[in-house]
């Protein structure tokens, strides 16, 4: 077969108006391969299910029975009178005070990281708005765990019955003051991966 110029054009047409057809456009306009154009479509009927819940560290890994992690993941924050017994229950099963228990659950619930931008940004820390009036949110370099056992077992807000002085051996330290990296100066400032 021997191909004219108009053969050749038509034949050029026809291949533009395939790749066209297998084509999409974006939300913008641009024109998607058809690959794109497949995953955007999935994408807009795709179903998001939560996983994991986390507001405030330590609350449901420590005070929330096991069986009871996903119905937590799936509800929070919005499932404090479901909830909330459970951490206090924990907190009193200790022998702490059901005084200690409510503060703590009041402070904890609901679960969710308090920011107050009205208070100076060099406040900031783990419940620093609930402790100290302060700014909130929480630092890379908060020591949650500590903060959260001192909380609960030792006599830093409660004297009575406390099982260690405040981030002493037994219950009140993981023993791990500090991160092994530095932290980085830029954006996401969490250490490298060894």
């Amino acid at each position: 077969m021997q191909w004219t110029h108009r053969s050749r054009a038509a034949l050029a047409l026809a291949a533009i108006a395939l790749v066209a057809g297998a084509c999409s456009t974006d939300d913008d306009g641009s024109i998607l391969s058809p690959e794109a154009a497949m995953e955007s479509a999935d994408n807009a009927t795709r179903i998001y299910d939560q996983v994991e819940f986390l507001g405030n560290p330590l609350v449901s890994e420590v005070t929330i029975v096991k069986a009871n992690h996903d119905a937590y993941n799936r509800m929070q924050p919005y499932a404090t009178t479901t909830f909330r017994p459970q951490t206090e229950q924990f907190v009193t099963s200790f022998g702490r005070s059901t005084t200690l228990a409510s503060t703590l659950g009041s402070v904890l619930y609901p679960d969710i990281l308090v920011v107050d931008p009205t208070k100076p940004a060099n406040t900031a820390g783990w419940l620093s708005w609930a402790l100290n009036n302060g700014w909130g949110g929480r630092l890379l370099s908060d020591d949650v765990v500590d903060l959260g056992l001192t909380a609960i077992f030792s006599s830093f807000l409660d004297p009575n019955n406390a099982l260690c002085a405040p981030f002493q051996l037994p219950l009140c330290t993981d023993n791990a003051s500090a991160n092994d990296r530095a932290f980085g100066t830029t954006f996401p400032y969490l250490a490298s991966p060894n």
